[in-house]
């Protein structure tokens, strides 16, 4: 509107005009201040995002950027690294004699002072002969066995018939302990299927092609699928369970890796979804025991009583509070003092210092000042530290589950150094490229990681699979005897 429009409104009429511009500037910045909050909320979350570390996120030391603040370390003890004076050695155990496999005696010819020759049997008052042990690994070669099948013509039908192989030898041209080493190589020890194939020629002189590991690893995938249903059905009636999860790849699309971790079993699971229902699958319908795990969404269908929360991922929560600055940082840095306090106690009771009655009695203080922080933290004016602390204070018993049962532990590292070799697998070789292939992955796991907890011979125990599916007789059992 020009001026001399302006000129010839009455004076209600522009007064009129002039409130109504008022109303749409004050719409106008109402708007703009609304969106420059959430370019700030924006702009906060992605600060945070990249703030992230391993200090303070469930990050790995990997994915540090270079120059990371690393957390202050503890006050040294003044000692220096190392054993310490007085601190017994650890030595070399020397095999008994029945299972060394050659014994040389050697025995001085003269003496190392005047040079007189010495007698050949030891004689009284001579010291005890030292034994020293060389382990060596004789030269390795791949057996080849040929199977010549005759074949005979029936002198009174003619039918011509031809002996068969033994059923111990099966079909293919490998022998069972060839497979279980293709498929250690390739599921345990992370080598892709053109180093199997190298390296097999290398040691052993084998002249494997590489379509065979393929189907060397999904034949061991078969002959290790019962071993793992009865490890599975098995676990699920454990009193302590710990889960854990990683991401992982299957083809192109996404997938996860998750692991059960029990006391003497763990079991491997690949999925294409990271939800509950997994994990739910993972214990079973008649799951009664407790379960170690970290604050992820997918474990909150759990009764809060029957938890136990991962205090290490704790550790690195309370370090952000830190990182997050603000009102967050001190309720961070009294958290973190109370978690020292939290594992030195549980360090003296895994020591036998303390008993379980002693190590409740001494964490009742620290609960409680814990506890009376996270309440006036829940009402703290940092939104993000209000929330997390909120979520603690809801998570309470879960935090100290470890006090109250045997053999519940307060951190979740059983499953997360269960998933190293996974990671490191997936890392190299990119995840697996089809279900098949999957199958393979999380059933060499579950054994080769059941094996190492139980102290078993994993490469006889392949052996043993592989044997047993050609013959269809009953696998070996990963089950305990007791």
């Amino acid at each position: 509107m020009d001026r001399a429009t302006l000129l010839t409104l009455d004076r209600e009429t522009l007064v009129e005009l002039v409130l109504h511009l008022v109303a749409e500037q004050a719409m106008a910045i109402a708007a703009l201040q609304e969106h420059v909050a959430a370019l700030q909320r924006e702009n906060a979350e992605l600060r945070t995002r990249l703030g992230q570390n391993s200090s303070n996120s469930s990050r790995p030391p990997s994915s540090d950027l270079p120059g990371t603040r690393r957390p202050a370390k503890r006050s040294s003890n003044g000692r220096p690294p190392g054993g310490q004076p007085g601190h017994p050695g650890h030595h070399r155990v020397l095999l008994p004699l029945e299972q060394v496999d050659h014994v040389i005696p050697l025995v001085p010819a003269g003496c190392r002072q005047c040079g007189e020759l010495l007698p050949a049997t030891a004689a009284l008052g001579d010291p005890a002969d030292e034994r020293q042990q060389v382990t060596e690994l004789p030269p390795p070669r791949a057996e080849v066995t040929e199977y010549q099948l005759a074949a005979r013509r029936c002198r009174s039908c003619g039918t011509v018939t031809r002996a068969s192989r033994p059923a111990a030898v099966g079909a293919g041209s490998f022998g069972p302990r060839l497979q279980a080493v293709v498929a250690l190589l390739s599921g345990r020890y992370r080598l892709s299927r053109r180093e199997v194939v190298q390296l097999m020629g290398d040691v052993w002189g084998a002249n494997v092609a590489l379509g065979s590991v393929s189907e060397l690893e999904q034949a061991t995938s078969t002959a290790l699928a019962p071993v793992v249903a009865e490890v599975q059905a098995m676990a699920q009636q454990a009193a302590v369970a710990n889960l854990d999860e990683t991401s992982w790849s299957e083809g192109r699309r996404k997938a996860w890796l998750w692991v059960m971790v029990t006391t003497l079993l763990t079991v491997f699971r690949v999925d294409r979804t990271r939800s509950g229902q997994v994990a739910r699958e993972l214990l079973g319908p008649t799951w009664r025991g407790i379960v170690g795990s970290d604050r992820f969404s997918g474990y909150a269908w759990l009764e809060v009583p029957w938890r136990q929360v991962c205090w290490a991922h704790l550790k690195r929560d309370f370090q952000q509070l830190i990182d997050w600055g603000g009102a967050a940082a001190p309720i961070g840095t009294a958290a973190l003092a109370i978690e020292q306090q939290v594992f030195e106690l549980w360090h003296r009771f895994r020591a036998g210092a303390i008993d379980r009655a002693t190590l409740q009695e001494e964490l009742n203080p620290v609960r409680l000042e814990l506890r009376n922080l996270l309440l006036a933290g829940a009402a703290s004016e940092h939104a993000k530290a209000a929330g997390r602390c909120a979520e603690l204070v809801r998570l309470w018993p879960a935090l100290w589950s470890f006090a109250r049962y045997p053999g519940v532990e307060p951190t979740n590292n059983a499953a997360e150094q269960d998933l190293r070799p996974a990671v490191l697998w997936r890392k190299g070789c990119f995840g697996t490229h089809s279900p098949a292939g999957s199958r393979f992955a999380e059933r060499l796991l579950t054994v080769s990681a059941t094996c190492r907890q139980q102290r078993r011979d994993l490469l006889g125990f392949l052996t043993n699979a592989n044997q047993a599916a050609r013959l269809g007789t009953l696998p070996p059992s990963l089950i305990p005897a007791s």
